[in-house]
């Protein structure tokens, strides 16, 4: 098991590195970019990982030269994402590192995710009991990269932020992290790499 004893709490993102969702996303997207003419890029899109939708459309807008509504359209990506049928599954990995620390250090989710949908998959999974405190884009006002969804969650738990530690799959996500003062272990296709301190990052 990960070492975490430097650490007084824990804060994982959700979708793509606590569960595996990101590819039902990526499908949404991929539709929603073809309703709207945006050149569709998986790798691009994967890349804005953790991003709340809106954001995300914003984005999207201003890269390709678009002045679609972002309502409109961040419904539309919502609807065809819900449309599909998958069930998300939880990553193993990461899993183990929650259940591992949970009943003795607090966790926290800071997802990108609306409210709504965090608390629905984490009940879904019997999860929500082992959750201090959940941050979603329906609670703060800037999404990841801004470091708000994290200090959010690190002031909900009471620990300073140097203190708690990030789990994330996106460089977005790892940005974030960095900006609250928080190191972070990057999870790529579902396996936990070595830690990127918040010291180090900057240096990259």
């Amino acid at each position: 098991m990960i070492d975490l004893s430097a650490y007084q709490g824990i804060i994982f993102d959700m979708d793509g590195t606590l569960v595996d969702s990101m590819g039902s996303h990526l499908v949404a997207w991929e539709k929603t970019c073809d309703r709207y003419g945006y050149p569709y890029d998986k790798e691009y899109m994967y890349k804005l990982g953790g991003i709340p939708t809106r954001r995300t459309v914003e984005i999207l807008n201003e890269a390709f030269d678009k002045q679609h509504d972002i309502d409109e359209v961040t419904a539309y990506k919502e609807a065809a994402w819900k449309q599909l049928d998958h069930t998300p599954i939880l990553i193993d990995d990461t899993l183990a590192v929650l259940n591992y620390y949970c009943p003795n250090m607090p966790v926290s989710i800071g997802t990108g995710a609306q409210r709504h949908d965090a608390k629905a998959l984490l009940q879904h999974h019997g999860l929500s009991d082992k959750i201090k405190s959940l941050v979603t884009a329906s609670d703060v006002t800037q999404g990841k990269p801004h470091p708000e969804t994290f200090l959010t969650a690190a002031a909900n738990m009471g620990i300073a932020p140097q203190k708690c530690v990030v789990f994330e799959d996106t460089r977005i996500g790892l940005e974030a992290a960095h900006r609250a003062g928080m190191d972070c272990f990057l999870v790529e296709n579902g396996k936990i790499r070595q830690p990127v301190l918040a010291a180090r990052l900057s240096e990259q």
